[in-house]
């Protein structure tokens, strides 16, 4: 009876835990089956994947298109069958679309699961099996404009440095050129030579991926820090610049020395006077000041479709006074990437709100119908309405009687900063800055620009980014 018994309890206990593996079993084949679902972008464009080759074998590659359905990438295929991607800009589009071949990069990288996929209709594709023919892959559509890259490109010319241009309303990108560049069509061939020119860094996306001393852009983060530390007041600040001041062991000097002598606060950003700009960061509570740098996502993840670095900054309770004078005009250890310097100043012509920037426009099915839309999107409000129209006059005067003069005679009102960020012990080391916008009053587009080793923004950034502007509104007239 008791051997009866303990048979019971065993089988009863044997029963528990075959239910509970048995639960547990069905619960994992659920989840991988869910995660699969949910995750079959991600997972097909793991290069580990063999599925890309089963798509690759029954679909070719997809089209990429510019805003205006100007075809950037195209497969195409000869009589023999065989496939070849073909990038008619060669070197136009390198950083941004990106190649596919010499494994993937930008755009071709980020929507390759669409590209290898074909959503035509099962009709179609049955036809297309018995015919010994593939499957055409989806198109993706992008924010880009093919004029609008090709004027940023003819801007920079020989220089190094990036351009990017959006739309602040949006977040769109309309341009987006990175100087060394490559010809997508030759990766392949010339891969061994790119990976060890590192004084070029021809495959880095200096758009997205470039950190760079600010400079007196970085004014515009400081003005905005005092505005908000003074309830927007900054009427009654005055100023005398001699050239250089001197604040404890540290001595600040403007840009060559130039003395600007009495300005008031819209003057010292005007003109840039690091002197000024210096006493005004030494004001500020330094801990509320990293706060809003950190609101404006230095130290955070740009939310962007390609790589981008990390831009940061020495600014919180324990930051020392010297590196607070450095940061508040954008020097010492601070950096950013133009994409950021972009965004920031996008968010300035959209009333605070800053909008994730995006180049993916929609994914089309080759029949024509849509399979994916992108909408914009918004990061956050990193400063009230009044203080970005305070910031916009300010941005103005820079074109009108400061720094950007060489904007003031455009046929549109344009606002921007100007910057000479130093990079070496050497002062006249600088890279050039211009960030800005157009028309002041209802802003258009954004136009940042960064310019390796040229010197003065104000000489060499402000007329690249003219001629940017020059190409938009002579496209939309």
């Amino acid at each position: 009876m008791q051997e009866r018994r303990r048979n019971k309890k065993k089988n009863r206990e044997i029963l528990i835990i075959s239910a509970f593996f048995c639960a547990l079993f069905t619960w994992m084949i659920g989840y991988f089956v869910v995660y699969s679902v949910s995750h079959e972008e991600e997972l097909i464009n793991n290069s580990y994947n063999s599925r890309q080759r089963m798509l690759a074998s029954e679909d070719y590659r997809g089209t990429i298109y510019d805003r205006n359905k100007e075809a950037l990438a195209v497969t195409v295929i000869a009589p023999d069958g065989t496939e070849k991607r073909d990038y008619p800009y060669r070197n136009l589009f390198a950083h941004t679309v990106g190649y596919s071949g010499k494994g993937k990069t930008g755009l071709e990288a980020k929507y390759n699961y669409y590209l290898i996929t074909s959503n035509i209709s099962d009709a179609a594709k049955v036809e297309n099996e018995l015919a010994g023919k593939k499957n055409p892959g989806n198109a993706l559509y992008t924010t880009l404009d093919l004029k609008l890259q090709e004027a940023a490109d003819r801007a920079m010319g020989i220089y190094k440095g990036a351009i990017v241009a959006l739309d602040p309303k949006t977040g769109k990108v309309l341009a987006m050129v990175s100087k060394p560049d490559f010809d997508a069509n030759t990766i392949a061939e010339n891969w061994d030579a790119y990976l060890a020119d590192e004084e070029k860094s021809v495959l880095l996306n200096r758009a997205s991926q470039g950190l760079y001393q600010p400079g007196s852009t970085f004014k515009i983060v400081t003005a905005l820090e005092y505005l908000k530390q003074n309830d927007d007041r900054y009427e009654g600040y005055h100023f005398n610049c001699t050239g250089s001041s001197r604040f404890g062991d540290e001595t600040i000097h403007c840009f060559h020395g130039m003395k600007h002598g009495a300005v008031d606060f819209q003057s010292s950003f005007a003109k840039s006077c690091n002197t000024s700009f210096a006493g005004i960061g030494m004001s500020l509570d330094r801990t509320r000041f990293g706060a809003t740098a950190s609101k404006l996502l230095f130290h955070h993840d740009i939310p962007f479709e390609l790589p981008s670095s990390v831009s940061s900054i020495d600014l919180g309770e324990r930051t020392t006074d010297a590196a607070l004078l450095q940061a508040s005009i954008g020097q010492g250890r601070t950096s950013i990437s133009p994409l950021h310097l972009a965004m920031i100043t996008a968010a300035i012509a959209n009333d605070g709100v800053m909008m994730k920037p995006y180049l993916a426009e929609k994914i089309m099915s080759p029949d024509g119908s849509e399979i994916k839309v992108f909408m914009p999107e918004e990061v956050d409000t990193i400063m009230t309405k009044e203080q970005a129209d305070i910031l916009t006059g300010f941005m103005r005067s820079v074109v009108t009687e400061g720094t950007g003069r060489k904007l003031s005679e455009a046929d549109y009102k344009a606002a921007g900063k100007t910057g000479s960020a130093e990079f070496s012990d050497s002062s006249t080391d600088s890279h050039a800055w211009f960030t800005g916008f157009a028309p002041s009053d209802d802003p258009k587009i954004v136009v940042t620009v960064i310019i390796e080793s040229a010197g003065s923004g104000g000489d060499y950034a402000v007329p690249m980014a003219k001629r940017v502007f020059d190409a938009y509104f002579s496209e939309a007239n």
